[in-house]
């Protein structure tokens, strides 16, 4: 069976009617705080939701993983949680929402955390889900699991890199066959596009540039967040390499700490802040620092596609 988005909005229905605490989490999603802030000329949103403290505060040291179970193993996850299966994957709720429908779909084994080998599922689960945007968090780069590979997916319209896409001003930087890789600078922080009519070419392209990419010493592959989505017989796909994981202001004691963890929802112009500290301190300026230190710069960018020539 084809999964489609009829499908998925299904089981996010029957699920919170048999699952008392998603339901309330996504209950009180409908009342969280949220304020808008402008950054790089673009209006990005601050969301205080504290059940993400879970993601947000989440060890993910080696050390931290061994010593505990893995909640996206089957074996491991509650007995109220059902799956839609799908192929090597299996569509599930995310309990501790950000979107109002917000789902995780786990490769069916414990493999580590890796888009390389993934990216033509990713460009598949898009198509299947056309009312969802997928998205990848690297293993440092805000997956609290980075020892189970998965994507997550939330709805269309949440996200202000949505609307920023359909206007944005494109760089153009390669072609293959269909797809287009263009660079976007006018935005919070620079980033790749795909835009591409078939997979085959868009999976070409993404490869291109992954080779392109620096691996960090230790780190199998480079750091970034993927967005994807399909609309009206295309991907988009954003990519947003990364420099670092967490910002200085996350380790930072006393009024200059921001518990803030970027991920793909904080790239696509929605910051999650699971402490109210936090939420009622936050501006512009701090919004800017973070994205300095672990977002590549202009720079940086163009010093990629050089490589790519």
């Amino acid at each position: 069976m084809e999964i489609t988005s009829k499908h998925i909005a299904r089981l996010l229905d029957d699920q919170l009617a048999v699952w008392e605490s998603a339901r309330n989490n996504y209950q009180a999603l409908k009342s969280v705080r949220v304020k808008e802030i402008t950054l790089g000329g673009c209006t990005v949103k601050v969301q205080f939701n504290p059940a993400r403290i879970v993601s947000s505060a989440a060890k993910v040291d080696s050390q931290s993983l061994k010593e505990r179970k893995c909640f996206l193993c089957a074996e491991n996850r509650p007995e109220v949680q059902v799956g839609l299966p799908d192929g090597n994957y299996t569509w599930l709720i995310n309990p501790f929402p950000i979107f109002p429908r917000h789902l995780t779909i786990p490769v069916n084994t414990h493999t580590p955390q890796l888009i390389g080998c993934r990216f033509g599922d990713m460009l598949r689960l898009a198509r299947e889900a056309d009312d969802f945007v997928l998205f990848y968090n690297g293993p440092k780069c805000g997956a609290s699991a980075p020892d189970h590979a998965h994507f997550q997916a939330g709805n269309k319209g949440f996200l202000p890199l949505g609307e920023v896409v359909k206007s944005c001003r494109r760089i153009p930087v390669s072609t293959q066959g269909s797809a287009h890789l263009s660079l976007v600078e006018e935005y919070i922080c620079p980033f790749f596009l795909i835009e591409a009519r078939e997979a085959d070419d868009a999976r070409a392209l993404f490869e291109t540039l992954y080779q392109a990419l620096e691996v960090k010493p230790g780190e199998t592959e480079p750091m970034m967040n993927v967005l994807a989505w399909y609309e009206t017989d295309r991907w988009t796909v954003a990519i947003f390499p990364r420099a670092l994981h967490r910002p200085s202001c996350y380790f930072a004691e006393g009024e200059k700490n921001i518990l803030l963890s970027p991920a793909s929802v904080d790239m696509g112009g929605v910051f999650i802040t699971p402490l109210e500290k936090d939420f009622e301190k936050i501006e512009a300026s701090h919004l800017e620092q973070i994205l300095a230190e672990v977002c590549l710069d202009t720079k940086s960018m163009h010093a990629i596609i050089e490589k790519l020539k």
